[in-house]
């Protein structure tokens, strides 16, 4: 596909703007940092939390903000400690590597060279594949059913009954299982617990005074409370604009799962640690942060962002900036970035904060070409439009298309991009430029019904209610089943 020359030339200066001296000029300014976390803190309404930043190999910003604890107004200090869920596979990862460097351990042997006394079906899994949730194995906690230490015995024996998935290395599927399997080759092959292993072998080693294991039954020192907008009704889960308190069990036998409680500067010693060849060989690093490949041949992750899954750790796969993103709870994230020798650490109280969605712009003020302001997660194509745009104006985003499409026969923007584009805007705050960016959707799908209604959505949202009827009623015609745009003219008429 050619290029025009205004595409051209915007690439050019993106190019420019990458350079380390125009990234050594942009060090954030000393307080913007901390007003764009209390900006997000207000949007999403996050009761506490904690940022670290390590950049070229120093923790350059620490920051705390809000409460910990909201029933007795307990502010989040420097030494509060958070749940971190998920992001506790990170550290069996870097365990089993352990394993691996100390010739114990071979990540493509079958689990069955290591365990005995398992289903037939689960014998041929291997330790990738347990690591990167490709195993295929039955879950033993079905829609997050937590599984309290008097459980776990109980579950152990029924998740042994059950069909497997689909065969190992098919597909992907997020699999608590995986992780007690790892936790019971730990033990097999260390000789010691796991949590013994991880406390000697990665906290001690990294300077991690405060970080321990624990959930709601522990008394651990200094923790935060946490929170979520999510209320179970009649069995089902509902989202409201009150906060309710959590209250989460990790069974010990799952702890290599999700039981890790730690601060953002422990966190960040353990990313220093990693860089600095304490934990692991630096050789060790690719192997610990590549996504594992389906059987064909593709990697797959839980979203469009986290395309991937390594060795505990879920990945960011695109041309530009790739990261590894440890991500807990749906409340906190480590995001490496190896090179931009960058690494960005948020830990909240609040389930449903999901922080990887705005890590990256916590990066882009150490690293400028990823501001979302400048098109950073857009295709080439669409990055270089808007930036275009940002000059001329949004409204010219027709006008520009057609004038490429004239001049190239095969100039395409694919409708789901283009509308993942005006969903961006609408997240930064932009709503009339993302209703032109809508509006152009439409003009180039004139028979999707997705397109109408994002931008009857849009109509919507900024109080035009005849525009808004208007765009649903189109979205009707093209999609009489269309749930969404009945619900939305009964409300709107």
């Amino acid at each position: 596909m050619k290029t025009t020359h205004w595409i051209a030339g915007i690439c050019t200066v993106l190019g420019l703007a990458t350079s380390p001296l125009a990234q050594a000029q942009s060090a954030p300014a000393p307080d913007s940092l901390d007003a764009y976390v209390q900006t997000k803190m207000r949007q999403l309404r996050i009761p506490g939390l904690q940022l670290a930043v390590v950049h070229h190999g120093k923790i350059v910003k620490l920051g705390h903000y809000g409460l910990a604890n909201l029933q007795d107004s307990v502010p989040v200090t420097g030494r509060t400690l958070f749940p971190i869920n998920s992001i506790t596979k990170a550290f069996t990862g870097v365990a089993i590597m352990q394993l691996v460097e100390a010739g114990k351990l071979d990540l493509a042997a079958p689990v069955s060279q290591y365990l005995q006394d398992l289903p037939a079906a689960w014998r041929p899994a291997t330790i990738r594949q347990l690591l990167s949730h490709t195993s295929g194995l039955p879950e033993i906690m079905p829609n997050d059913q937590q599984v309290t230490a008097e459980e776990q015995q109980t579950a152990w024996a029924a998740v042994q009954k059950l069909p497997m998935q689909f065969q190992p290395g098919e597909k992907f599927s997020y699999n608590q299982t995986n992780y007690l399997l790892l936790g019971k080759i730990i033990d097999q092959l260390s000789g010691q617990p796991f949590a013994q292993m991880i406390q000697q072998k990665q906290l001690q080693v990294a300077g991690m005074p405060r970080t321990v294991f624990g959930d709601a039954h522990d008394v651990v020192r200094g923790s935060a409370r946490g929170y979520t907008f999510m209320y179970a009704e009649d069995g089902q889960l509902r989202r409201t604009n009150e906060l309710h308190n959590v209250f989460e069990v990790f069974a010990p036998t799952l702890r290599t799962a999700a039981g890790l409680n730690s601060t953002a500067e422990d966190m960040a010693h353990w990313v220093q640690a990693l860089q600095q060849g304490k934990l692991l060989q630096p050789s060790s690093l690719p192997t610990l942060w590549t996504p594992a490949l389906l059987n064909n041949g593709t990697p797959r992750g839980f979203s469009k962002q986290l395309n991937g899954y390594a060795l505990g750790w879920p990945t960011v796969l695109r041309p530009e900036h790739r990261a590894v993103a440890a991500v807990g709870g749906g409340r906190s994230a480590v995001f490496v970035y190896p090179e931009d020798d960058l690494a960005i650490i948020v830990l909240t109280n609040l389930i449903g904060a999901n922080p990887d969605r705005f890590v990256d712009e916590l990066a882009s003020f150490y690293v400028p070409d990823m501001r979302v302001a400048s098109g950073f997660g857009l295709p080439p194509q669409l990055r270089a439009l808007h930036n275009e745009l940002r000059k001329r104006g949004f409204d010219q985003a027709l006008k520009l298309v057609r004038q490429e499409q004239k001049k190239n026969a095969s100039f395409r923007l694919p409708e789901d991009e283009v509308n993942a584009w005006g969903y961006n805007l609408l997240r930064q705050q932009q709503p009339q430029q993302a209703l032109e960016i809508f509006k152009l959707n439409v003009s180039l799908y004139p028979q999707s019904a997705n397109c109408y209604d994002s931008l009857a959505e849009t109509y919507q949202e900024l109080g035009n209610k005849s525009l808004a009827v208007k765009n649903y009623k189109q979205v009707l015609r093209l999609d009489p089943k269309s749930e969404n745009a009945a619900e939305q003219l009964k409300r709107l008429q």
